[in-house]
C-alpha cells in the first residue's frame, strides 16, 4: 500500500503532473549517493506512484549535476547513519558479521530496489552527470533509461570492492559488454552506451530533460491497465532468461567478492580506514588511468 504523500521528504521529491510522477533523487549535495534513508524513501515514492490512480508511468532522476553517483561509502553503503544509536548494533546482523550475514543485508537492500521490477507501471530512468556503481543498480531496473550523451556510466567499484549486487548489464548489452565494464570497472560516455545498447538513446546535455519528459507523456497517453500488461509480459520473458533469479546470485556473490584477501582489496579497505573515502578511491582509481570506454568510430556502408 503505498505512503498517499505527494511531497518532497529528506531525500527524494516526489510529483505528479500529467499522469506522469516524478521522482527525483535530492541530494544533489552528495551528488544523489544512496543512504539508507535514500533507498527507504525511494522504495515508498515508487510503491506510492504504482499505487495511484493519476500515475501512468514513473520518471525517475537525479536533482542537480548527477543522476546518482552510487553507494554512500561514509554510510557504509547504506547501513549506518540515519539510525542513531536506539538498540544494540550487537544483538542484529551487520556488515561486519558472517559470508551470510553480508548476503542477508545485500538481500534485503535488494528489496528496496527490484521492486522496480515488478512495478505494474513503467519507469523511465533519465540519466545526466554520474551514474555510478548503485546508480547504476538503480538504472538499469529501469524500463527505457535515457542519458545525456555527457553522462558518465559505470561501476568503478568493480575494481576492488565487490560485484554489482543487482546486475543486470547481461540483460542490457549482452555478454562480452558486460564482462569488459565490469572487468575494469571502466566507464563509458552515455553516447557510446546507447552505441552499445546499455542505455536506449543518448541526447545532448541540453535536450535529455525535454526528451525525457517527452517520452514520459507519450507513454502516459496509454491506459495504465494496458502498460502493466506490455511491462509485465516482457519482464516474465526477462524472468524466463533468468534475469530475477540470477539477482539472488549476484547478491551472493557481491557477499563473496567482499572477503577477498587480494592487494587491491587490501588496500582499499586501509586507506578508507587511515585515510578516507576520497583518497581511498583515488588509489583505487589511479593504475587505470582515465578509465574511460571509447568506441572507434563507425564509418558508414557503401551504397
Amino acid at each position: 500500500m503505498g505512503m498517499k504523500w505527494l511531497k518532497s521528504t529528506e531525500c527524494v521529491s516526489f510529483e505528479v503532473r500529467d499522469a506522469v510522477a516524478r521522482i527525483t533523487l535530492n541530494r544533489p549535495d552528495k551528488r544523489n549517493a544512496l543512504s539508507a534513508l535514500t533507498l527507504r524513501e525511494l522504495h515508498q515514492a515508487l510503491l506510492e506512484a504504482d499505487d495511484r490512480q493519476d500515475v501512468n508511468v514513473i520518471l525517475l532522476s537525479g536533482a542537480g549535476k548527477d543522476f546518482c553517483a552510487g553507494y554512500d561509502l561514509t554510510d557504509s553503503y547504506g547501513g549506518k547513519g540515519d539510525s542513531a544509536t536506539d538498540y544494540d548494533p550487537a544483538a542484529y546482523r551487520t556488515r561486519a558479521g558472517t559470508l551470510d550475514d553480508d548476503i542477508w543485508n545485500l538481500e534485503r537492500q535488494q528489496d528496496l530496489t527490484l521492486v522496480m521490477f515488478d512495478l505494474h507501471k513503467p519507469i523511465v530512468a533519465k540519466i545526466q552527470g554520474n551514474c555510478l556503481a548503485g546508480g547504476t543498480d538503480l538504472a538499469f531496473s529501469c524500463d527505457i533509461v535515457l542519458a545525456a550523451d555527457t553522462a558518465r556510466i559505470g561501476f568503478p567499484a568493480a575494481r576492488a570492492n565487490g560485484t554489482p549486487p543487482t546486475n543486470l548489464w547481461f540483460y542490457h548489452c549482452g555478454p562480452q559488454w558486460a564482462k569488459r565494464m565490469l572487468f575494469t570497472g571502466d566507464t563509458i560516455s552515455g553516447l557510446d552506451a546507447a552505441k552499445i545498447g546499455l542505455v536506449m538513446e543518448a541526447y545532448p546535455a541540453e535536450e535529455i530533460d525535454a526528451q525525457a519528459a517527452d517520452l514520459a507523456r507519450r507513454i502516459a497517453r496509454v491506459d495504465a491497465e494496458i502498460l502493466a500488461t506490455h511491462k509485465r509480459v516482457v519482464n516474465m520473458q526477462m524472468e524466463l532468461a533468468g534475469a530475477k533469479q540470477s539477482q539472488r546470485y549476484a547478491a551472493e556473490l557481491d557477499a563473496r567478492a567482499h572477503l577477498s584477501q587480494g592487494p587491491r582489496r587490501a588496500q582499499f579497505k586501509k586507506d578508507m580506514a587511515e585515510k578516507g573515502l576520497k583518497e581511498a578511491l583515488a588509489n583505487r582509481d589511479a593504475p587505470f588511468g582515465k578509465g574511460r570506454v571509447a568506441l572507434r568510430a563507425r564509418s558508414k556502408p557503401a551504397d
